[in-house]
């Protein structure tokens, strides 16, 4: 009897997908251990996008939060998502050195790779990195559906991977648009020209046949499948742990994961979502539009954002028709970080201001020059890049060129000498201010589980400013909540 392994999503991708990555630390922590023990391949924790949001929005050290979370989990391989690190802005190979090794020293042991274009120098060089390092790779090869994206296109694509030598492929499925009929012809063929490495699945719910391709995947072969805990599976996040080890075991194959240790973290997670008014993750029906516009789902609630902060909600329909056809015309990018946000904001631009192209934004221009890869600057067709780049801001960007700067080099651009390694990706991600600031009011580490009525009750009261004195007492128990000039103090 073959067996199906288990990767865990739930504090990174899920959150990520459903939560706008407003996990705390603190709610992690809690949940540390069982994830450790339930016989997990690996763990996923962090992605070089944790990094601004953790700083900038949860006013959290992510690299304490990485070393936290390792002095918890011991056993299982921690995991870091090592494509760009700061996200919308070039990336010297100098940070990304850094980066990958401070990730190594802080206790992540594994790094799944993914360049945006499937390229295969950005993956030599990451997966070099990441070797040099001591970390094992774990190689995406990211889905899409287009005329570009072919079986021929992924034999290549799976060839070259395979050649880097990495401990595992991964076929990514960011957008949920594989189809167990698609899996049928793709699978195959990337296990031909693996050259004999393991091949994850990692995908994602947001049409509905997440947990339908993970059965067809365990078929042609997948043993090692990604996955989501309730409350964070389902919708736009990954498939259910549960659901995918209940239909594995229906097929007749053994599970490699111990669900009644994560039964209490999935308890845990669903209190924390109801009390924060976090999203909980549901099965979703299926949706043909999504193949039609490929827009992912956090990016499709950023989209009607944008358009109705200027009153035009109501246009959300024919941006998703205009997102269709600016894809096409920018050479069908992958929909992935960065080159969906390219594709979605120049989509709400052109319905916003009623005028193709008319306006275009920076990186939009950098995209037809090149500068988010070449795949970019050759595939665009040939009139909307000469719209695009006909304009003074262009000219402008065509005299930038990339250069390599040294770590040493970064620290003084950055006004950083001195600081500790750490601190210099931190200032080049978001900035001296925001890290200011997030020293000056750092959130509380501790995050009181939301199952203990007492601990609620006391956090409720205690934000109540009208009672001078407010008093607890249960048998053997008694607490005083009293206001002492301008700051409430507890006594017992």
């Amino acid at each position: 009897m073959d067996t199906i392994y288990f990767v865990d999503t739930t504090i990174r991708d899920g959150h990520q997908s459903l939560w706008a990555e407003n996990m705390t630390t603190g709610m992690m922590l809690p949940i540390a251990k069982s994830l450790d023990a339930a016989g997990y391949e690996g763990i996923e924790l962090i992605s070089g996008s944790h990094l601004k949001k953790t700083v900038r929005e949860l006013k959290e050290d992510p690299w304490e939060r990485v070393r936290l979370v390792a002095k918890e989990i011991t056993r299982t391989p921690l995991r870091v998502i090592a494509g760009r690190v700061n996200t919308f802005e070039y990336n010297p190979p100098s940070m990304y050195w850094l980066f990958i090794e401070r990730m190594f020293a802080n206790g992540i042991r594994e790094a799944r790779i993914s360049d945006e274009w499937n390229d295969y120098e950005g993956w030599k060089f990451r997966v070099g990195v990441c070797h040099a390092v001591g970390m094992r790779s774990i190689l995406n090869l990211i889905f899409s559906f287009s005329p570009k994206h072919t079986d021929q296109y992924y034999a290549e694509r799976a060839r070259q991977a395979a050649s880097l030598k990495p401990y595992r492929l991964c076929l990514k499925d960011p957008g949920g648009l594989l189809t167990p009929e698609r899996m049928e012809t793709l699978v195959p063929i990337i296990y031909k020209h693996a050259n004999g490495i393991p091949v994850e699945l990692h995908t994602h719910c947001t049409t509905g046949l997440g947990p339908l391709c993970c059965i067809k995947g365990m078929e042609l072969g997948m043993r090692n499948i990604n996955t989501a805990l309730p409350p964070l599976a389902d919708d736009t996040s990954n498939p259910s742990l549960f659901n995918v080890a209940k239909n594995a075991r229906a097929l007749g194959y053994a599970t490699a994961i111990d669900e009644a240790v994560l039964q209490p973290v999935s308890r845990h997670f669903t209190a924390i979502a109801r009390r924060e008014g976090f999203t909980i993750g549901q099965p979703v029906e299926y949706d043909y539009t999504q193949y039609q516009h490929q827009v992912p789902g956090g990016m499709l609630s950023n989209l009607r954002f944008q358009l109705r902060k200027v009153g035009l909600e109501h246009k959300f329909p024919e941006a998703l028709e205009e997102s269709i056809r600016v894809r096409e015309e920018f050479g069908y990018p992958i929909m992935v970080t960065p080159l969906s946000q390219f594709v979605g904001s120049q989509a709400a631009i052109n319905v916003i201001v009623g005028e193709r192209y008319k306006e275009v934004t920076d990186q939009v221009i950098k995209f037809a020059l090149g500068h988010a890869g070449a795949d970019g600057a050759r595939d665009m067709l040939a009139n909307v890049k000469d719209k695009i780049l006909d304009r003074p801001r262009a000219k402008e960007w065509m005299q930038w060129q990339p250069d390599e700067p040294s770590a040493g080099e970064m620290r003084k651009r950055l006004n950083a000498e001195g600081t500790s390694d750490e601190e210099l990706l931190l200032r080049w991600i978001v900035g001296k201010e925001d890290i200011d600031a997030m020293r000056a009011n750092p959130r509380p580490v501790e995050y009181f589980n939301p199952q203990q009525p007492l601990v609620n009750l006391l956090q409720e009261l205690s934000k109540r400013t009208r009672n001078r004195q407010i008093h607890v007492q249960t048998p053997g128990f008694s607490l005083t909540l009293e206001k002492r000039g301008a700051a409430p103090v507890s006594s017992s």
